[in-house]
């Protein structure tokens, strides 16, 4: 018991061998934070502006940049700030909430995009009874649910965190994530019941991933026959599976290389790893939805067609 504090600050090392550049990380970092708050942001005003957008898929969309806008939050204006700051720390509470947002973040994305398949497979296999199953009542359950069931898992997830006996102060990452501050306990033990349930957690989402999966081979299996569905699926369907794709190779790949990637790697590259999954998809999925779903395409245009008369 000698050996255990009370941890009020950690200490973030995944910037030490930064110091040289630095300022060129910073501006590259503010660059592509404001990326991704245009390329959102603009996404979401055009489906709310625009009525004729006011569709379940569009609304799930517009969720979608919006979690994307709370994920990317919990990263950049505190990575933004260490980038300029002599001492990379973080409180204990800061560090906690820093893992909450993070976490429900990804969480929420999986649960989005299994909404998404579900609207998707009614839309191209249950054409004519989509209107009456996709209500505007269900489209808010759904939105709740996949809202709410990462939340509250991930606040179960920090509290038994924040009950663990902690005996390091150092995190050697660029931010606090759950399962790294769970490393730092100092009684194996303790972690049984946050080890738990967080597998629980992890088996939950990957049945939303089988899901996911399976409902859109449902939906290649029914457009096969029909040259009308094949056009639906390759309109509304392609962005979303593709999106997926982005969003399930970032996301196993991080969480791979955490539990059995080499620390020997250079701290460049354990960075990059580290921060794939909260910097490429909040960037790419506006992109590939305002460029592929042709409404969206429209509205660009006709935004910018306006303003260059």
């Amino acid at each position: 018991m000698d050996n255990v504090s009370v941890e009020t600050m950690f200490f973030l090392s995944g910037l030490n061998e930064t110091t040289n550049y630095r300022v060129a990380l910073f501006f590259l970092t503010l660059q592509c934070y404001g990326l991704v708050l245009l390329v959102n942001i603009s996404l979401i005003v055009i489906i709310i502006w625009d009525k004729k957008l006011h569709e379940p898929m569009y609304i799930l969309l517009c969720t979608f940049c919006v979690n994307e806008l709370y994920g990317t939050a919990g990263f950049y204006p505190k990575f933004l700030w260490d980038l300029l700051s002599p001492a990379h720390v973080i409180s204990y509470s800061g560090c906690l909430i820093q893992a909450l947002v993070i976490y429900s973040f990804v969480c929420t994305d999986m649960s989005i995009l299994a909404v998404m398949a579900y609207d998707r497979y009614v839309a191209i296999c249950q054409p004519l009874q989509y209107h009456s199953i996709m209500s505007k009542q269900r489209l808010i359950k759904l939105v709740c649910f996949s809202w709410l069931t990462p939340f509250c898992s991930t606040v179960i997830n920090i509290f038994l965190t924040s009950r663990l006996q902690l005996c390091s102060p150092y995190i050697a990452r660029l931010f606090c994530v759950n399962w790294v501050i769970v490393e730092l306990a100092c009684f194996p033990e303790q972690t049984t019941g946050s080890g738990v349930v967080l597998y629980l957690t992890v088996i939950i989402y990957v049945f939303h991933g089988f899901f996911i999966v399976c409902s859109y081979m449902y939906v290649i299996k029914t457009c096969v026959n029909s040259i009308e569905n094949r056009a639906k699926f390759m309109q509304t369907c392609v962005p979303h599976l593709t999106c997926f794709s982005i969003f399930l190779v970032t996301v196993v790949f991080n969480v791979m290389y955490l539990r059995f990637g080499s620390k020997d790697l250079p701290q460049t590259v354990q960075n990059f790893v580290a921060v794939e999954f909260i910097v490429i998809p909040p960037i790419m999925n506006p992109l590939i939805y305002g460029f592929k779903l042709t409404k969206i395409q429209n509205r660009i245009l006709g935004v910018i067609n306006f303003k260059t008369k």
